[in-house]
């Protein structure tokens, strides 16, 4: 593992932030900086993680790829273009799982093939078969309050998926399910992202999670949130991430970035004591 500036790629990245700062008005009419001076790169098909302390912008970086939100300086750029609105190319997954819950499982999963305009008979062709991706078949009738976490998690890869995105937004995914359930989605996640080649940025509040699971791991500031370091991952992939947390090499990744992180979470820790 070593601490590196942005890759060489000489094809275009996925997605590229460069000096971009956001700021905003709270309501009580303050001026607030989320983030400041931030670069970030991610290539074609390379899965980022963002840890850092609480309140530091982590999730700020993703409204500001998905187009929902726009820089106050700097340019955010997907696939070598700025941003401009929301882009169907960018699938997205959140702490909260988005489905209806009035919907049934299939029907959850081929919405998005619909609104897209596929045909009905394909798209629930295609929902089938990602549901049996994702160990489902069987449970295509049954609602959402009739499934546990770990499946509607599922449910959600799938709908995700489906729409084969080219770069993926996880904003702390599976952070509401039990560690054990967590694991396994792990490696469902990293499946499903082996075969679609997707490039992924994955917010966390779990160092762990996000050694697992990427290639890169960006460690922010305290808020302001800025770059403070960017550790690459150098864990032989494909990985099982059930198992590797118990490797020497894991652990010694995860006592290196924690060394490092430590110091941005005592400080957002001591900002928050202060307000208060």
């Amino acid at each position: 593992m070593k601490i590196m500036s942005a890759p060489h790629d000489p094809m275009t990245p996925a997605v590229e932030m460069i000096n971009v700062s956001r700021r905003f008005v709270t309501p009580d009419g303050k001026s607030m900086t989320a983030i400041r001076n931030f670069n970030m790169t991610i290539g074609r098909g390379e899965f980022v993680a963002i840890v850092g302390p609480t309140g530091c912008g982590k999730s700020t970086t993703l409204n500001l790829v998905t187009g929902l939100a726009k820089p106050s300086s700097g340019e955010v750029r997907l696939f070598g273009q700025p941003i401009n609105g929301i882009d169907p190319r960018i699938g997205f997954a959140f702490q909260t799982d988005a489905l209806f819950p009035w919907r049934s499982v299939i029907d959850n999963v081929v919405a998005g093939p619909l609104f897209r305009g596929k045909p009905k008979a394909e798209a629930y062709e295609r929902a089938r078969e990602w549901l049996a991706r994702v160990n489902l078949t069987g449970h295509e009738s049954k609602f959402p309050h009739q499934l546990s976490g770990g499946m509607r998690k599922r449910v959600a890869l799938a709908q995700t998926f489906i729409n084969e995105p080219q770069v993926l937004l996880m904003d702390e995914p599976f952070s509401a399910l039990d560690v054990q359930t967590r694991v396994l989605m792990h490696d469902e996640l990293l499946k499903l992202w082996s075969e679609a080649k997707a490039s992924v940025l994955f917010v966390t509040h779990d160092l762990e999670e996000a050694i697992a699971l990427a290639d890169r791991v960006y460690v922010l500031t305290a808020g302001p949130a800025t770059v403070k370091s960017v550790y690459e991952i150098d864990i032989p992939r494909p990985r099982v991430a059930s198992e590797i947390r118990f490797d020497q090499r894991f652990v010694d990744i995860s006592h290196t970035i924690w060394n490092d992180l430590r110091e941005e979470v005592m400080a957002g820790a001591a900002r928050t004591e202060v307000a208060a």
